[in-house]
């Protein structure tokens, strides 16, 4: 784990080698996806059948298997016990309601010069959703991508998940069922995104594919963007914990190893101006470590990636992080609605000690799925905008036409476009 103090003279180039350390995978991927999506594109379902036997360990009967059908879902959530259902319901229920109240409304906007001008709303028609399965299958991400689609208004949502044996988790089934998703695949990695935006026999192609993945499936959505819309390109995840020793050190302990479990390039930072404090924390840490069963992956994620900054006061520690631009933000401070305010981006901001990020994980309402790797400087987590798409229209009288004709017809011909300049002009008169 890095320590850093702002007092010491190295502070600045000890800062900077920690925003350029790149965590995603070194690997190079981009000619294999190549291959796979192009196998896909020729083949169709039979190149889906063999790739996944090939990285999913299980040879499907035939195309038609690679869709969960509706009895195997409610197969799945009979084994579920009942308080599982309740909290996931609960969680539904909370983001449904979070993301309903951000749909926009159309525009119509009358203006002195006769016209009126208008923005409309309109859903995407199809979407696919890609659900990671590798190290860990995650209902709430089904929840997260799905509802808000569904309150968008999006028509079809197709979902993917890579299967293992053959075999799903029976909770991301019961997620799928409870935010609407009927069409499921047993699929995953590079063939799922590329069969999602190029379709097959079995499976009509989408529009925009969201969801986080490997590096694999990252690299493919790179590659069919253009050809559909996608979400980013998530990277490992990351949290800032800006805390004064009024904190617990456990449970800032605890917070930082909730995002250091979910793979070994996470990274978790503690910001704070208390040198005793960092002591306690990173202690706390490795206490933690000894009982904590991802510990082997929680460990090395904090040892390559995790940090530790001593800053003189707060105002330092707000423009830290802004230069970190985390995924997620925890403001553990005595008034943390006016240190957000002073923080220019993160993903998503929890405020106060009683807040960790973890319950926005699941159950707080507004979207898990955020920009990873400093990327929340331009970029914002998924939303009902994600689903759908703004259309313009403009409707012009005679009498608009002639207040501002002129003046296109003026601007047409000067970039030596005349049929632009003569196609207002003929109205004219």
């Amino acid at each position: 784990m890095t320590r850093l103090d702002t007092r010491d003279p190295g502070f600045a180039a000890g800062f900077a080698a920690l925003l350029d350390t790149a965590r995603e995978t070194t690997a190079r991927v981009d000619a294999a996806v190549a291959g796979i999506i192009g196998e896909i594109r020729a083949e169709g379902d039979a190149a889906l059948l063999r790739l996944t036997a090939r990285f999913d360990g299980w040879q499907p009967a035939g195309a038609a298997a690679l869709r969960v059908t509706p009895e195997e879902i409610e197969a799945a959530l009979a084994g579920i016990a009942p308080e599982l259902l309740a909290a996931l319901d609960l969680a539904a229920t909370r983001i449904e309601q979070f993301h309903r109240a951000q749909m926009p409304r159309d525009l119509e906007l009358p203006d002195p010069a006769g016209l009126t001008l208008g923005l409309r709303w309109t859903p995407l028609d199809a979407v696919g959703l890609y659900v990671p399965g590798g190290k860990a299958a995650y209902p709430s991400s089904v929840l997260m991508n799905a509802l808000p689609a569904r309150v968008a208004g999006v028509g079809r949502i197709a979902m993917a998940v890579p299967a293992p044996g053959g075999q799903l988790n029976p909770l991301v089934l019961a997620a799928a069922r409870r935010a609407g998703v009927a069409e499921v695949y047993r699929i995953g990695g590079a063939q799922a995104v590329a069969a999602l935006a190029w379709g097959t026999a079995t499976i009509a192609p989408v529009d925009r594919i969201v969801g986080p993945g490997n590096a694999y499936v990252a690299e493919a959505k790179r590659q069919v963007f253009g050809r559909v819309g996608i979400d980013s390109i998530a990277g490992p995840s990351e949290v800032v914990v800006i805390a004064d020793a009024s904190n617990d050190p456990r449970h800032v302990a605890v917070d930082l190893l909730a995002q250091a479990e979910h793979d070994e390039a996470a990274q978790a930072i503690l910001i704070t101006d208390s040198a005793g404090f960092a002591d306690a924390v990173a202690a706390a840490v490795a206490a933690e470590l000894e009982s904590l069963p991802r510990a082997a992956i929680a460990g090395e994620s904090w040892r390559r990636h995790g940090a530790i900054i001593l800053v003189r006061d707060w105002e330092e520690a707000f423009g830290l992080a802004s230069r970190l631009a985390p995924e997620h933000l925890q403001l553990m401070l005595p008034e943390p609605r006016a240190a957000m305010a002073r923080v220019r981006h993160a993903g998503a901001a929890f405020l106060g000690r009683y807040c960790p990020e973890a319950i926005g994980d699941y159950v707080a309402g507004p979207n898990h799925v955020l920009p990873t790797g400093r990327t929340a400087r331009f970029a914002s987590g998924l939303s009902v905008f994600d689903f759908l798409k703004r259309t313009t229209w403009v409707e012009a009288s005679p009498a608009g036409l002639a207040a501002i004709g002129p003046a296109a017809v003026a601007l047409a011909e000067a970039e030596g476009l005349q049929a632009h300049g003569r196609s207002v002009a003929l109205r004219l008169g």
